[in-house]
Formats: structure tokens, C-alpha cells, sequence
């Protein structure tokens, strides 16, 4: 089966979700009877690109490397966003422009759209969830298609899809973890004798923290992660400015090492419980010990402890993740949505 595939964002992730696509083609046809071509991409600095017949997707790669616009490609005359997806003639839409944390918008909008127009939607972006998770679900349905998120939440890691596939009617009660990656890494620096500013730079320049770090260092990225988690897998709509949140920037060198002489480590602990028809949600810098999981939880990586009314303490660990992950739980989207 043939589809056609549009993208809104093309900053990491989706590139490298374009070349892990490349790199898949022949497994993809070969084991799963699909073929793919792409028809439309939308960028933020790069301009726009749609041909119905599908772009040639390692000359748009090669052309974005090379700082170019996508202009060059153009077979339609495109406006905005939504120009581009009614002319794409796409049936799945990968939506990876940047979050926001407040309204969701206008991711939201792209995949409503999307859904409207009778695409399937995979996206990497957490505010589609927070913001639309029941209302998007709902649209799917009607429209005889789905709307998956797997990367929203530990990249490439299948929180959402082990909860809707693996374990049936087990009821969530309650989870913790360390799902920021950038606070990981800023107090494991610090671990080794950085200073919070230095740290914090560090990570701006391997390319984890924006401009802006903010949306890290005071725990609203945690936040809104425990807000999808809360949504989707408790059922309980949950936004993450519902979340109790406290970041990690009154942490000093000295409380760093007096943790570290008590064999403790201060993490980012983001945590969700319920509370009959309601739930409890916290995100919080805490000092944990050496016997819990989360202790070796070192640079980027990122862990997941649920625990439901079926099965004992349950978790997920990712090593060291990058936008290839991220783009691994695209397309492993793409593939259960179409199969």
C-alpha cells in the first residue's frame, strides 16, 4: 500500500525521521507491504515544499544541509500551513513544530485539520496531547483514522503504545520518573563540578537547551510529560499548569555535594498519583537514594516506574536518547497506524 506523507516541522526529529525512512524503504515494503512518498514539507526557517507526485526527498535533505529554501522544490504556489496540507494530498501528517506548553496551538490546529482532511496524524509534539487528547482522539474515530503521540513522551520509547496494546485492563495507579533531559544532565555537570550557569551553557551548546531554558530548568517540559502521561494513560484531563511544579535552579554546588556525601543524588522527579476520581501531580528536584532506580539515571537518560492494580512495580528505561529515537517513535506510529 502506497501513502503519502506530509511534514510540518523539519527541524531534528524530522529529519531524521526522513532519513531513517530512507534507510527502512526496502524493510518497509518488504515486511510491512508499504511504500512511501513525501509530498509536502513545512519549516520554520526554510520555507515551504509541495509536489502531489512526492519530493525528492534526499536532494530536500541535502538542499536543508546546505542552508537552501525548500521554495526550489514547489509544484503548487503554498500560503501557510493549512495551504499546505490541502494541497499535499497526504494521508498521514507528521507534526513536529515546537510545543507550546500554554495552549497547544498551533499544533493543534495542524492536526485537527489534518484529521478533518482524513489524514492520519503521528506527532513528537506533547501540547496535541495536553491540550486535545480526547477531542483529537474523538475526530480520528470519525474520520475512520488515528491520532498517535509515542514520541511525545521518552522519544522512541512505547509507553503509550505498551498501555494500549500490551496491557489491557490494567488500571494505572500511580508513576515516577526522571523525564527531563536537560535537568539530568545540567545536575550530573554539576555532580562534577560545574556551576549551574556553566552547566546550563553546556547544554546550549550540544544543542539539548534552547536560548531560553526555561522551559527545562523551571520544570514546565517535565510538567507538561506528566500531564500526557495523566491524560492518556489515567484518563484524567490534566493540564501542566495543574501540575505542582518546582524547578531546579535553587539548587547549589553545596546541596549537590551534600547530597552526594549522603550517597544520595538530586533528580528531577516528576510523579503522578491518584486520589479517587482525581490525581495528584508534582514535579520537584528530590534527593534520591542509592537503592532507587532512578540513582543511575546519568546524562540524557530517562526512566518510568508505573505501578498498576495487575502487575508489580513496572519500568521503562532509555539510554542516552537523541532526535534518532525520537524519530524511531514516528515511525513506529506510522506504521501501526497504517497496518
Amino acid at each position: 500500500m502506497h501513502y503519502k506523507l506530509a511534514f510540518l516541522g523539519f527541524g531534528n526529529v524530522g529529519r531524521c525521521l526522513a532519513e531513517l525512512l530512507l534507510r527502512k524503504q526496502a524493510e518497509l515494503e518488504s515486511q510491512y507491504d508499504i511504500t512511501f512518498s513525501v509530498t509536502a514539507i513545512g519549516t520554520g526557517s526554510h520555507g515551504r515544499a509541495v509536489n502531489p507526485e512526492g519530493l525528492d526527498l534526499p536532494k530536500v535533505l541535502a538542499a536543508l544541509k546546505a542552508g537552501e529554501s525548500l521554495g526550489q522544490f514547489n509544484t503548487k504556489r503554498v500560503a501557510d500551513s493549512h495551504d499546505l496540507l490541502h494541497k499535499s494530498e497526504a494521508d498521514v501528517l507528521f507534526e513536529n513544530t515546537p510545543v507550546n506548553h500554554k495552549t497547544g496551538q498551533p499544533a493543534l490546529d495542524h492536526v485537527r485539520e489534518a484529521l478533518e482532511l482524513g489524514m492520519h496524524v503521528a506527532t513528537a509534539n506533547k501540547g496535541t496531547v495536553v491540550h486535545g487528547y480526547r477531542e483529537l482522539t474523538e475526530l480520528a474515530q470519525s474520520k475512520g483514522r488515528k491520532f498517535y503521540f509515542e514520541s511525545t513522551v521518552m522519544d522512541g520509547a512505547p509507553i503509550f503504545s505498551m498501555f494500549r496494546g500490551a496491557l489491557p485492563a490494567a488500571r494505572l495507579l500511580s508513576f515516577r520518573g526522571v523525564l527531563n533531559s536537560t535537568t539530568n544532565i545540567i545536575l550530573t555537570r554539576m555532580e562534577d563540578g560545574d556551576s549551574f550557569d556553566t552547566a546550563v551553557k553546556y547544554c546550549q551548546e550540544i544543542g539539548i537547551a534552547e536560548t531560553d531554558p526555561s522551559a527545562d530548568v523551571d520544570g514546565w517540559d517535565a510538567a507538561i510529560k506528566v500531564a500526557a502521561l495523566v491524560t492518556v494513560l489515567m484518563d484524567i484531563p490534566l493540564k501542566p499548569q495543574d501540575v505542582e511544579r518546582e524547578g531546579i535552579r535553587d539548587i547549589t554546588p553545596k546541596m549537590i555535594a551534600s547530597a552526594r556525601a549522603a550517597n544520595n543524588r538530586y533528580k528531577l522527579v516528576c510523579s503522578a498519583e491518584r486520589d479517587g476520581d482525581r490525581v495528584k501531580a508534582r514535579v520537584s528536584p528530590e534527593q534520591v537514594p542509592y537503592t532507587s532506580t532512578m540513582f543511575n539515571m546519568e546524562g540524557s537518560s530517562s526512566i518510568v516506574e508505573f505501578k498498576t492494580d495487575v502487575l508489580g512495580d513496572l519500568s521503562i528505561v532509555e539510554t542516552n536518547p537523541g532526535p534518532q529515537t525520537t524519530a524511531y517513535g514516528l515511525l513506529a506510529d506510522f506504521i501501526n497506524l497504517v497496518k
